[in-house]
């Protein structure tokens, strides 16, 4: 490989985790209340009030911006650095991922987010639309930290199974350089490649790949706006990936069940009694309101997401998907308490992720769920 080609790269100064991740079980969390939820809860220092130092029950009193909130946050990351962590140097990490809900084989690195081929064609590809204060938030923070925490989840568009095929063989034989398991049962075991022929491989392998974004949509769009010129990234082909659902709640519209299903009758779908279970393919979609539930037909055009947000949410409803009302809500976590409805989509095929972004296109945002996903906390790296 041509070493001037810097868009893949290793990890130049790093951190290890020395035995678990400090604080609250990080990759539990997406939403904003349930981050501050658990900061408020949480005793000492944790890896989650340095990812949210606005969340912090001191930060919110106060009303603390992120940039206000900067140097605790700071403050906060170099104590447990040198509690939890010890340092690594250029370095690529193998990692392998097995648990209930898919295997995954990867390697963590340093991806260049604005990297461009020379026919101008961009390297990494976003896969789904994102929310921009979400990025602007993520973006101030790698800006004012300098370091990434958590990895976002690439996938090759081809050479997925020679990836798979080139780590297990690097890694066949070695022990790994750290073994844990999460809160649900994965597995999470890591392999740090300093300098040498295996590492070469690896960023040989890599820099030939056009990556698709399955996981860290909002990371990849603010590692490029944060100008740090890096993302922490695992780009894994599988060998068993798997996409799970993304539902939608409706918050705050005053909309009951009965006057859903009438708008929505009155736009032109299929409105019909069902159970309360989620859809298990894509033309359907289940509702759950005031304790009754009702299916909803959507057909096969344009995907689920975009036909419920730009159809039965803004065509009908007028609700603005990208606004306060509505709320993605993944499998298994709580619904508010505040909920008008809830809204249960079938998971989306990987074929249609492949297809639309053949089409040069992206899904709504928060529509697809990649499993397994790596654990945040566990390699760190300067940006």
């Amino acid at each position: 490989m041509d070493r001037m080609s810097t868009w893949i790269r290793p990890i130049d100064r790093g951190w290890v985790v020395r035995d678990t991740v400090p604080g609250p079980d990080v990759d539990e969390f997406a939403d904003p209340d349930r981050v501050a939820a658990a900061l408020a809860e949480a005793h000492g220092d944790s890896l989650l009030a340095v990812q949210h130092p606005a969340r912090t029950p001191a930060a919110l009193a106060g009303g603390l911006s992120i940039e206000a909130a900067l140097p605790q946050a700071r403050a906060t990351f170099d104590r447990i650095r040198q509690r939890h962590y010890r340092p690594v140097a250029n370095v690529v990490a193998p990692y392998r991922i097995d648990g209930p809900d898919g295997v995954a084989l990867g390697v963590l690195c340093l991806v260049d987010p604005a990297a461009v081929r020379d026919d101008g064609v961009t390297r990494v590809r976003h896969t789904e639309d994102v929310y921009p204060d979400v990025v602007e938030e993520r973006a101030a923070m790698l800006a004012g930290l300098g370091v990434a925490t958590s990895a976002a989840m690439l996938v090759p568009a081809t050479g997925g199974r020679e990836l798979t095929a080139l780590i297990e063989r690097l890694c066949r034989g070695q022990a790994p350089s750290l073994s844990t398991v999460d809160g649900a049962g994965r597995v999470h075991e890591l392999w740090l490649a300093g300098p040498g022929e295996g590492q070469s491989e690896l960023l040989a392998a890599l820099d030939e790949m056009d990556l698709l974004v399955a996981d860290g949509n909002h990371r990849v769009a603010a590692a490029a706006k944060s100008g740090r010129g890096a993302l922490l990234a695992l780009v894994t082909g599988g060998p068993e990936l798997r996409i799970g659902p993304i539902h939608r709640v409706l918050t705050g519209t005053g909309f009951d069940a009965d006057t859903l299903a009438r708008r929505w009758k009155d736009a032109g779908f299929d409105v019909h009694p069902g159970r309360p279970d989620p859809p298990t393919e894509e033309g359907e979609m289940t509702v759950l309101a005031g304790g009754s539930a009702f299916r909803v037909v959507l057909g096969k055009a344009g995907g689920d997401h975009a036909v419920v947000e730009q159809k039965l949410l803004r065509g009908a409803l007028g609700v603005d998907p990208e606004g306060p009302n509505v709320r993605p809500l993944l499998p298994g976590v709580p619904v508010p308490e505040d909920a008008d409805a809830v809204l249960l989509l079938a998971p989306v095929p990987y074929a249609q992720v492949l297809a639309v972004h053949a089409a040069g296109s992206r899904m709504p945002r928060k529509a697809t769920y990649f499993t397994p996903k790596p654990r945040s906390g566990l390699l760190l790296a300067e940006l």
